[in-house]
Formats: C-alpha cells, sequence, structure tokens
C-alpha cells in the first residue's frame, strides 16, 4: 500500500514539474543552406546554439520565406525569433548581426573567367544567369545593377524561391553554372557558396567588387536575428549569446562556405 501511495506521489509531481521553455523559431522548411525540416541549415544549427545556451528548447513554426513571411510568423503570434534577416529590416527589433556576406560572381574554374565587376567587358556577351524577385523579375541589386548598364538580352532570370515542389529549389542557378547553361552567375553569398562546394566541376566564387554600385544600391548586407517590436528582452538575450559564441559562429559559416564581408 505504501508503495502504491508513493508512486501515485511521484506521477502527481512528475505531471505538476515545469515544462523546458522554448524558443519559437520561425523558418522555411525547404531553403538550404539557411533551414530545413532535417534541422541541416545553418540558421538552424544557430537556433540551437542560442536556444542551448537560454536553456531553452527549440520548437519551430514552419513557413515557406515568401512575401509575407513576417506578418504570418511573427506578426501573428506564432512563433518568437526569424534567425536570419536583415539588420535594417523595419518590420522587427533586430539583433547585432552574427553575419555579413556579400553579392557573388560564380563560374566554372576551368572557364578562367574571374569576374569581379559588372563593368567587366565580358558581360555584355557572356550568358549570365541573376536572382530575381517579385512580379517584375528584375529587383535584386545585381538585376539592378546589370540593368542599369543595359545589359538586359543575355540575361536569364532564376526566381530567388525557385521551385518548391523540388528539394533545394535555390541551387538551380549554381547547377545552371556547372551544367554550363549559362557562363557566370550572379548570386546570394551564403547559396553560392554552400551550393558551389557541392557541384562536380571545381566553381569559382569572387564578391562582387566593388561592394556599392553607384550611390545606393550596395551588395553587402548585414544578417541580425529578428524579433517583435516589442520582444526587446529576448532581442538583448539573443545578443549577449551572438557576442558571446562569436568564435563557434565563424567556425558555423565557414563549414557551410559562407562568403564573408569585412565591416
Amino acid at each position: 500500500m505504501r508503495r502504491a501511495l508513493v508512486l501515485v506521489a511521484l506521477a502527481l509531481l512528475a505531471g505538476c514539474a515545469p515544462k523546458p521553455k522554448v524558443l519559437r523559431v520561425c523558418a522555411d522548411p525547404n531553403n538550404l543552406p539557411y533551414s530545413n525540416d532535417q534541422g541541416q541549415g545553418f540558421e538552424n544549427r544557430l537556433a540551437q546554439m542560442v536556444a542551448q545556451d537560454l536553456g531553452r528548447k527549440v520548437e519551430y513554426t514552419w513557413w515557406a520565406q515568401r512575401r509575407g513571411f513576417v506578418r504570418n510568423t511573427v506578426k501573428e503570434g506564432r512563433c518568437d525569433v526569424w534567425p536570419g534577416v536583415a539588420s535594417s529590416l523595419e518590420m522587427l527589433a533586430t539583433t547585432r548581426p552574427w553575419y555579413r556576406s556579400t553579392y557573388v560572381f560564380v563560374t566554372r574554374a576551368d572557364r578562367n573567367l574571374d569576374i569581379r565587376s559588372f563593368d567587366d567587358p565580358r558581360l555584355k556577351t557572356a550568358k549570365i544567369g541573376v536572382q530575381m524577385v517579385g512580379d517584375d523579375g528584375a529587383n535584386t541589386p545585381p538585376a539592378q545593377a546589370l540593368t542599369r548598364r543595359g545589359i538586359i538580352g543575355n540575361i536569364r532570370g532564376y526566381m530567388i524561391y525557385g521551385d518548391y515542389s523540388h528539394p533545394n529549389p535555390q541551387a538551380e542557378i549554381i547547377d545552371a553554372v556547372d551544367r554550363g547553361d549559362i557562363d557566370v552567375a550572379v548570386a546570394w553569398g551564403p547559396l553560392a557558396g554552400y551550393f558551389a562546394a557541392k557541384e562536380p566541376h571545381a566553381m569559382r566564387v569572387t564578391p562582387v567588387q566593388p561592394w556599392l554600385d553607384g550611390p545606393s544600391l550596395p551588395m553587402v548586407f548585414d544578417i541580425s536575428m529578428g524579433v517583435g517590436k516589442d520582444d526587446l528582452k529576448l532581442r538583448d538575450q539573443l545578443d549577449q549569446v551572438l557576442e558571446k559564441r562569436a568564435p563557434d559562429i565563424q567556425r558555423l559559416l565557414a563549414s557551410y562556405h559562407v562568403p564573408l564581408a569585412q565591416p
């Protein structure tokens, strides 16, 4: 009888024990190298690192990273933090940048092109792949830079989101360079570095120079973690972890071949 009472008491205590706090993370389930639902992206790894230091458990809200992502996730209260946002995004309160990357030119090493600038005369005749967003199909900084120079007819656009029905939809622009469908791709650094390292042919990944095209068209961007505008306590906690873990974060980014730009 006494043993039975002890077991009942233990069960009651277990039921009343506080559940571990969670870090509710907004992420795309099919968006490598940043995130996927297998936890293989570097933003997945960062979220795990941060949650561990905060004594929390990661809990994901999966949402395709399209227009309306912030509105349908953080602003709807479905999750608390978006691990990788432009530091200048005004819809969220952002942490200190945890990395800075750049747009890059990607070519096959055996082509010996070594293109570094939008003013390279070879771009007037080369087959160029460029990432595009939105209905106008020409609004990423590289697309704007090429358009400003009248380089239009030899451009092939690759939607930044890709064909979401397939795994790794953003890899197509880098795959096209490897196949020889295009001579050069201009792509965002983390994506380019990650997929270029996986191609059958050796690839050359070269940061766009200069980093500012004209007076107001940057090719380099700071990336932060983002939280709700009023969630400043969490933002400050994240800042502390990002500062403490800076060396680990640098190693994480290097393992994913993320091209880093200097402050």
